[in-house]
């Protein structure tokens, strides 16, 4: 039997031990799995309660299971779902029974969101929604997942991709009765019209989104600048937890030290490096170089220094932000704008002052960084690739149409193929692994 054709199970909630964990089965066996374990099937969509047994009677636990047959269950297929006690013996014993029925096997990650995206259940677009609500780590990208789980980019699609095969058919029409005077002109001028209207409003969407993609993976903000001036401290404080060794001697942190942050529903990654300096300690070399290479990467570089007159040694395109540290060791009657010398900011990152001024800084540059995000539609390059290629096309098109009905016809059946690849309708097969292994087991 071919594996698209066995019935799958695995573990759909949380890591063991748990209250309770639910075991999902999916397959034309799901059926038999419950009669196998629980001595029926019991009503469809209703909660039912059962002492499941293994093969040889042996109980396995008193559980609560739900029936799904298909084609109305989240995968289109026969779906049951075992709702158990989330102990590891309970777990294991269960799928030892599943495992040893005819034709069922283990999940392997996303089957079952692909089996749903098969059976028409998801296009793709929701699918790589559902992998980003699974994996939101913020509110802001909760809701950008919830937007793509509901279908809004892929029902805009759909529309799209409707238009332009209606545009197509009026140009083909033309074609087929060009020996008819001016039929053709009478259904080539509707067809541009549509076909005008559908672009600007593709191209309108594409202008809107500014960087929401990078929603999904966040803004990286690096600590930069010399030895011992406090990096690793403002660090540990902006985590609210020691996650960096702190040392009164210079060339402690010799790695890039990472921690993602929630600011304000932001996603925002903050690394903390090496101080930057020259040294003839060849891992402190290494340190230095990797420092180097991350604050070129990043898309802010705070640069710290304790001093007023700390140069800068940065040489990436990113913003930097001048912050001068340590205050607290200075005079307490001078003023907080000499301290950050009427530019950047002035912080105690070991008492917490002025970190409050900085942090309300950082949202702000994460709210401008992501723009519209939050009414976005793209989250992911490759649907922004693929509205790009399909705004190229319908632009082609007009700008053909003058040569030949005939190759405006053409562009608009590639620009409605590139929307099937972006509902994951045409030829996606070779992207689908590389999506849906991202997913997790049970998902």
């Amino acid at each position: 039997m071919h594996p698209r054709d066995q019935t799958i199970f695995a573990l759909s909630s949380g890591r063991p031990p748990s209250a309770i964990a639910i075991v999902r089965v999916s397959g034309p066996q799901a059926g038999s799995a419950l009669t196998a374990l629980g001595g029926k099937i019991p009503p469809a969509r209703a909660t039912t309660r059962m002492l499941l047994r293994d093969a040889n009677g042996q109980p396995l636990d008193d559980s609560v299971v739900l029936w799904f047959p298909g084609p109305a269950s989240a995968t289109g297929e026969d779906v049951a779902e075992f709702h158990v006690h989330g102990g590891r013996a309970v777990l294991a014993s269960i799928f030892a029974a599943l495992a040893a029925l005819e034709n069922m096997r283990t999940a392997e990650p996303g089957e079952f969101t692909r089996r749903a995206f098969e059976n028409g259940k998801l296009d793709l677009t929701e699918a790589e929604g559902l992998d980003d609500l699974i994996h939101a780590d913020t509110d802001r990208q909760r809701r950008q997942a919830l937007r793509q789980l509901k279908g809004l980019l892929g029902d805009r699609a759909r529309d799209w991709r409707a238009r332009i095969i209606e545009a197509s058919a009026l140009i083909e029409a033309g074609i087929d009765f060009s020996d008819e005077g001016d039929v053709p002109a009478e259904l080539i001028a509707p067809a541009l019209a549509k076909i005008k209207m559908l672009l600007g409003e593709i191209q309108e969407v594409l202008a809107a989104q500014g960087q929401s993609e990078r929603l999904r993976d966040g803004i990286v903000v690096a600590i930069a600048g010399p030895p011992n001036v406090g990096k690793s401290t403002l660090m540990n404080q902006l985590a609210r937890r020691e996650v960096a060794i702190v040392s009164p001697h210079a060339g402690t942190t010799r790695d890039v030290i990472e921690v993602q942050l929630d600011l304000d529903g932001y996603p925002v990654t903050v690394i903390d490096t090496a101080g930057i300096r020259e040294t003839d300690d060849p891992v402190e070399q290494e340190g230095v170089r990797r420092a180097r290479a991350r604050a070129a990467e990043a898309d802010l570089v705070l640069w710290l220094a304790d001093g007023d007159d700390g140069k800068i040694d940065h040489d990436g395109t990113a913003p930097v932000w001048r912050v001068r540290n340590k205050i607290d060791l200075d005079s307490p009657d001078r003023p907080m704008a000499e301290f950050a010398g009427g530019a950047g900011f002035a912080i105690s990152a070991r008492s917490g002052n002025g970190l409050p001024e900085l942090m309300a800084a950082l949202v702000g540059f994460a709210h401008d960084y992501f723009g519209a995000s939050e009414g976005g539609l793209i989250s992911r390059t490759r649907q922004r690739q693929l509205l790009q290629q399909t705004a190229a096309s319908l632009h082609r098109s007009i700008d053909v149409v003058g040569s030949g009905e005939e190759l405006a016809a053409e562009e608009l059946r590639i620009a409605a193929r590139s929307l099937g690849r972006l509902l994951g309708r045409v030829n996606v097969e070779e992207i689908l692994d590389v999506i849906f292994r991202e997913f997790c087991v049970g998902k």
